[in-house]
Protein backbone atom coordinates (compact mmCIF):
# COMPACT_ATOMS: atom_id res chain seq x y z
CA UNK A 1 0.00 0.00 0.00
CA UNK A 2 1.18 3.31 -1.03
CA UNK A 3 0.89 5.73 2.27
CA UNK A 4 1.25 8.72 0.58
CA UNK A 5 -1.73 7.95 -2.45
CA UNK A 6 -3.87 6.46 1.33
CA UNK A 7 -3.15 9.96 2.60
CA UNK A 8 -4.13 11.43 -0.63
CA UNK A 9 -7.41 9.64 -1.18
CA UNK A 10 -8.55 10.18 2.57
CA UNK A 11 -7.58 13.83 2.69
CA UNK A 12 -9.51 15.00 -0.36
CA UNK A 13 -12.27 11.98 -0.35
CA UNK A 14 -13.53 13.82 3.06
CA UNK A 15 -13.31 16.89 1.74
CA UNK A 16 -15.75 15.60 -0.77
CA UNK A 17 -17.58 14.06 1.87
CA UNK A 18 -18.03 16.80 4.53
CA UNK A 19 -20.93 18.93 2.97
CA UNK A 20 -23.24 15.92 3.42
CA UNK A 21 -21.66 13.54 6.12
CA UNK A 22 -23.68 14.62 8.74
CA UNK A 23 -27.26 14.59 7.26
CA UNK A 24 -26.60 10.89 6.63
CA UNK A 25 -23.98 9.91 9.39
CA UNK A 26 -25.03 11.84 12.53
CA UNK A 27 -27.07 9.55 13.57
CA UNK A 28 -25.99 6.06 12.75
CA UNK A 29 -22.92 7.10 14.58
CA UNK A 30 -24.36 7.89 17.82
CA UNK A 31 -24.40 4.59 19.80
CA UNK A 32 -20.44 4.28 19.23
CA UNK A 33 -20.14 7.92 20.08
CA UNK A 34 -22.53 7.62 22.87
CA UNK A 35 -20.09 4.95 24.54
CA UNK A 36 -16.87 6.25 23.41
CA UNK A 37 -17.95 9.59 25.48
CA UNK A 38 -19.25 7.40 28.39
CA UNK A 39 -15.80 5.28 28.92
CA UNK A 40 -14.35 8.15 28.59
CA UNK A 41 -15.54 10.08 31.28
CA UNK A 42 -14.12 13.58 31.10
CA UNK A 43 -14.52 15.87 33.83
CA UNK A 44 -14.73 19.78 33.65
CA UNK A 45 -11.14 21.41 33.04
CA UNK A 46 -9.89 18.02 31.19
CA UNK A 47 -7.60 19.03 27.97
CA UNK A 48 -9.09 16.79 25.11
CA UNK A 49 -7.80 15.84 21.93
CA UNK A 50 -10.14 14.07 19.31
CA UNK A 51 -8.16 12.76 16.31
CA UNK A 52 -10.02 12.55 13.33
CA UNK A 53 -12.87 14.44 14.28
CA UNK A 54 -14.62 15.07 10.90
CA UNK A 55 -17.30 17.85 11.25
CA UNK A 56 -16.84 17.85 15.18
CA UNK A 57 -19.89 15.21 16.09
CA UNK A 58 -17.71 14.28 19.22
CA UNK A 59 -15.62 16.92 19.99
CA UNK A 60 -18.47 19.45 20.38
CA UNK A 61 -20.31 16.99 22.88
CA UNK A 62 -16.71 16.82 24.60
CA UNK A 63 -16.55 20.31 25.04
CA UNK A 64 -19.55 20.38 26.56
CA UNK A 65 -18.36 18.06 29.54
CA UNK A 66 -15.02 19.48 29.65
CA UNK A 67 -16.58 23.24 30.15
CA UNK A 68 -15.21 26.84 29.36
CA UNK A 69 -12.15 25.83 31.85
CA UNK A 70 -11.06 22.84 29.94
CA UNK A 71 -10.12 22.51 26.17
CA UNK A 72 -10.75 20.48 23.21
CA UNK A 73 -8.32 20.10 20.34
CA UNK A 74 -9.94 18.07 16.68
CA UNK A 75 -7.58 17.17 14.19
CA UNK A 76 -8.26 15.72 11.02
CA UNK A 77 -6.81 15.01 7.49
CA UNK A 78 -9.48 17.35 5.58
CA UNK A 79 -9.18 21.19 5.42
CA UNK A 80 -13.03 21.19 5.15
CA UNK A 81 -13.83 19.14 8.04
CA UNK A 82 -11.48 21.35 9.89
CA UNK A 83 -13.01 24.53 8.86
CA UNK A 84 -16.09 23.29 9.50
CA UNK A 85 -15.27 22.61 12.77
CA UNK A 86 -13.91 25.99 13.49
CA UNK A 87 -16.85 27.57 11.80
CA UNK A 88 -19.42 25.42 14.01
CA UNK A 89 -17.24 26.48 16.88
CA UNK A 90 -17.40 29.88 16.54
CA UNK A 91 -21.01 30.50 16.41
CA UNK A 92 -21.82 28.03 19.39
CA UNK A 93 -19.65 30.53 20.94
CA UNK A 94 -17.24 27.49 22.16
CA UNK A 95 -14.61 29.04 22.66
CA UNK A 96 -12.21 25.61 23.89
CA UNK A 97 -12.65 24.11 20.92
CA UNK A 98 -9.72 24.44 18.12
CA UNK A 99 -9.34 22.50 14.99
CA UNK A 100 -6.02 21.60 13.04
CA UNK A 101 -5.26 19.94 9.68
CA UNK A 102 -3.17 17.04 10.97
CA UNK A 103 -2.42 13.81 9.61
CA UNK A 104 -3.13 11.34 12.43
CA UNK A 105 0.34 9.42 11.70
CA UNK A 106 2.24 12.75 12.56
CA UNK A 107 0.35 15.23 15.04
CA UNK A 108 3.00 17.70 15.21
CA UNK A 109 1.53 19.30 18.30
CA UNK A 110 4.52 20.04 19.93
CA UNK A 111 4.81 19.32 23.29
CA UNK A 112 1.17 19.84 24.33
CA UNK A 113 -0.24 17.57 26.70
CA UNK A 114 -3.76 16.49 26.83
CA UNK A 115 -5.44 14.37 29.67
CA UNK A 116 -7.81 12.29 26.72
CA UNK A 117 -7.77 10.96 23.33
CA UNK A 118 -10.40 9.82 21.46
CA UNK A 119 -10.75 8.66 17.86
CA UNK A 120 -14.31 7.82 17.17
CA UNK A 121 -14.42 6.06 13.52
CA UNK A 122 -11.42 7.29 11.99
CA UNK A 123 -8.82 4.97 12.99
CA UNK A 124 -9.70 2.52 9.97
CA UNK A 125 -8.34 5.24 7.26
CA UNK A 126 -5.07 5.60 8.81
CA UNK A 127 -2.30 3.44 7.01
CA UNK A 128 -0.39 2.41 10.14
CA UNK A 129 -2.61 2.20 12.94
CA UNK A 130 -0.08 1.58 15.56
CA UNK A 131 1.88 4.62 14.54
CA UNK A 132 -1.10 6.73 14.97
CA UNK A 133 -2.39 5.50 18.40
CA UNK A 134 1.69 6.31 19.30
CA UNK A 135 1.12 9.21 18.67
CA UNK A 136 -1.47 9.59 20.82
CA UNK A 137 0.38 8.15 23.51
CA UNK A 138 2.89 10.84 23.15
CA UNK A 139 1.07 13.83 24.04
CA UNK A 140 -0.95 12.31 26.58
CA UNK A 141 0.15 13.08 30.10
CA UNK A 142 1.21 10.22 32.82
CA UNK A 143 -2.15 7.97 33.83
CA UNK A 144 -3.66 9.50 30.46
CA UNK A 145 -6.37 7.63 28.98
CA UNK A 146 -7.62 7.41 25.33
CA UNK A 147 -10.83 5.74 23.45
CA UNK A 148 -10.64 4.58 20.94
CA UNK A 149 -14.24 3.07 18.71
CA UNK A 150 -13.89 1.57 14.97
CA UNK A 151 -16.14 -0.40 12.86
CA UNK A 152 -16.33 -4.74 13.47
CA UNK A 153 -15.13 -7.46 11.31
CA UNK A 154 -16.21 -7.83 7.77
CA UNK A 155 -18.76 -10.18 8.29
CA UNK A 156 -20.51 -8.24 10.74
CA UNK A 157 -20.94 -5.27 8.25
CA UNK A 158 -23.88 -5.65 6.14
CA UNK A 159 -22.64 -2.66 3.82
CA UNK A 160 -19.16 -4.36 3.31
CA UNK A 161 -19.92 -4.91 -0.20
CA UNK A 162 -19.55 -1.41 -1.02
CA UNK A 163 -15.38 -1.47 -1.39
CA UNK A 164 -15.22 -4.09 -3.72
CA UNK A 165 -18.07 -2.95 -6.07
CA UNK A 166 -16.10 0.54 -5.83
CA UNK A 167 -12.38 -1.16 -6.31
CA UNK A 168 -13.72 -2.69 -9.69
CA UNK A 169 -13.85 0.22 -11.53
CA UNK A 170 -10.95 1.90 -9.72
CA UNK A 171 -7.25 1.54 -9.30
CA UNK A 172 -7.54 3.25 -5.77
CA UNK A 173 -6.49 2.77 -2.34
CA UNK A 174 -9.56 3.63 -0.90
CA UNK A 175 -10.02 1.68 2.09
CA UNK A 176 -7.81 -1.67 1.69
CA UNK A 177 -7.48 -2.43 5.44
CA UNK A 178 -10.48 -0.99 6.63
CA UNK A 179 -11.70 -3.89 8.58
CA UNK A 180 -8.09 -4.58 10.17
CA UNK A 181 -8.71 -3.76 13.46
CA UNK A 182 -12.87 -5.31 13.81
CA UNK A 183 -11.82 -9.00 14.61
CA UNK A 184 -9.71 -10.99 16.89
CA UNK A 185 -7.97 -9.06 19.36
CA UNK A 186 -6.54 -6.59 16.89
CA UNK A 187 -7.50 -3.36 18.33
CA UNK A 188 -5.99 -4.44 21.68
CA UNK A 189 -2.46 -5.66 20.19
CA UNK A 190 -2.80 -2.22 18.30
CA UNK A 191 -3.27 -0.72 21.77
CA UNK A 192 -0.28 -2.66 23.66
CA UNK A 193 1.97 -2.04 20.73
CA UNK A 194 1.82 1.80 20.49
CA UNK A 195 2.45 1.44 24.70
CA UNK A 196 -0.90 1.20 26.37
CA UNK A 197 -1.33 -0.44 29.35
CA UNK A 198 -5.04 -1.98 30.92
CA UNK A 199 -6.71 -2.26 27.72
CA UNK A 200 -10.04 -2.66 27.89
CA UNK A 201 -12.37 -3.83 24.66
CA UNK A 202 -16.01 -4.32 23.81
CA UNK A 203 -18.13 -5.23 21.00
CA UNK A 204 -21.67 -3.52 20.40
CA UNK A 205 -24.05 -4.88 17.59
CA UNK A 206 -26.01 -1.57 15.98
CA UNK A 207 -28.25 -0.96 12.83
CA UNK A 208 -27.56 1.33 10.15
CA UNK A 209 -31.86 2.32 9.24
CA UNK A 210 -32.28 3.97 6.39
CA UNK A 211 -35.90 5.54 4.86
CA UNK A 212 -34.87 4.74 1.35
CA UNK A 213 -32.62 3.41 -1.38
CA UNK A 214 -31.51 6.86 -2.00
CA UNK A 215 -30.70 7.43 1.48
CA UNK A 216 -28.53 4.19 1.27
CA UNK A 217 -26.45 5.30 -1.44
CA UNK A 218 -25.85 8.75 0.06
CA UNK A 219 -24.40 7.73 3.26
CA UNK A 220 -22.50 4.83 1.31
CA UNK A 221 -21.01 6.80 -1.78
CA UNK A 222 -21.53 10.76 -0.83
CA UNK A 223 -21.18 11.03 2.23
CA UNK A 224 -18.38 8.49 3.18
CA UNK A 225 -14.87 6.62 2.49
CA UNK A 226 -15.67 6.50 -1.02
CA UNK A 227 -16.66 9.84 -2.06
CA UNK A 228 -13.39 10.87 -3.83
CA UNK A 229 -13.65 7.75 -6.62
CA UNK A 230 -17.49 8.08 -6.46
CA UNK A 231 -17.15 11.96 -7.58
CA UNK A 232 -15.69 10.91 -11.18
CA UNK A 233 -18.06 8.41 -11.94
CA UNK A 234 -19.92 9.50 -14.78
CA UNK A 235 -23.73 8.63 -14.68
CA UNK A 236 -23.98 5.27 -15.73
CA UNK A 237 -21.30 4.22 -13.44
CA UNK A 238 -23.07 5.94 -10.79
CA UNK A 239 -26.11 3.68 -12.18
CA UNK A 240 -24.34 0.79 -11.84
CA UNK A 241 -22.58 1.13 -8.37
CA UNK A 242 -25.93 2.19 -7.28
CA UNK A 243 -27.54 -1.32 -8.56
CA UNK A 244 -24.78 -3.33 -7.11
CA UNK A 245 -24.62 -2.08 -3.61
CA UNK A 246 -28.40 -2.10 -3.26
CA UNK A 247 -28.62 -5.95 -4.26
CA UNK A 248 -25.81 -6.53 -1.54
CA UNK A 249 -28.16 -5.03 0.68
CA UNK A 250 -30.95 -6.39 -0.89
CA UNK A 251 -31.50 -8.75 2.23
CA UNK A 252 -32.19 -6.26 4.99
CA UNK A 253 -34.66 -4.24 2.95
CA UNK A 254 -38.05 -3.77 5.07
CA UNK A 255 -40.74 -1.52 3.43
CA UNK A 256 -39.44 1.28 1.26
CA UNK A 257 -36.51 1.40 3.83
CA UNK A 258 -33.37 -0.84 5.03
CA UNK A 259 -32.14 -1.72 8.38
CA UNK A 260 -28.07 -2.90 7.47
CA UNK A 261 -26.83 -4.88 10.60
CA UNK A 262 -23.27 -3.24 11.29
CA UNK A 263 -21.35 -3.41 14.54
CA UNK A 264 -18.46 -1.50 16.33
CA UNK A 265 -15.26 -2.52 18.46
CA UNK A 266 -14.53 0.19 21.25
CA UNK A 267 -11.45 0.39 23.33
CA UNK A 268 -10.22 2.10 26.28
CA UNK A 269 -6.67 2.19 27.20
CA UNK A 270 -4.51 4.24 29.66
CA UNK A 271 -0.76 5.41 29.30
Amino acid sequence: MDARLQRRVQRYGWDKAAGCYEQYWARQLEPAQDRVLALANLEPGEQVLDVACGTGLVTFRAAESVGSRGRVVGTDISDVMVEQVRRSAARRGLMQVTAERRDAEELELGEVTFDVALCALGLMYVGDPVRALAQMHRVLRPSGRVVVAVWGARSECGWAELFPIVERRVASEVCPLFFQLGGGDAMRYALTAAGFTGVEVERIATTLAYDSGESACGAAFAGGPVALPYSRFDESTREAVHGEYMESIAQYREGTGYRVPGAFVIARAVT
